[in-house]
């Protein structure tokens, strides 16, 4: 006859399964890595936008703020986790 219990896993980066159940599935987890590598990526991607068809400047100005607001967010992640503030 199959049991009932639940299967709790230890471990430090996997939820309770109970709480989140896509816990199971490794969807809970999120890496820092890949945010940061997604940021560079987002900030060289708007960058590039600069090279454009566009005869105004002010798109070039929100495409420059935007890279500089990824940045900084950047900046600040990488020197928390570096500093032990945040996991």
């Amino acid at each position: 006859m199959a049991s009932t219990e639940v299967e709790r896993r230890t471990g430090r980066t996997i939820p309770d399964v109970e709480d989140v159940p896509s816990a199971e599935w490794g969807w809970s987890h999120i890496d820092h890595r890949v945010v940061q590598i997604g940021g560079v990526g987002a900030i060289i991607f708007l960058l590039c936008l600069l090279r454009g068809n566009h005869v105004g400047r002010v798109e070039d100005a929100f495409l420059v703020v935007f890279a500089a607001l990824i940045a900084v967010g950047l900046i600040r992640d990488w020197w928390l986790r570096r500093r032990g503030w945040i996991r």
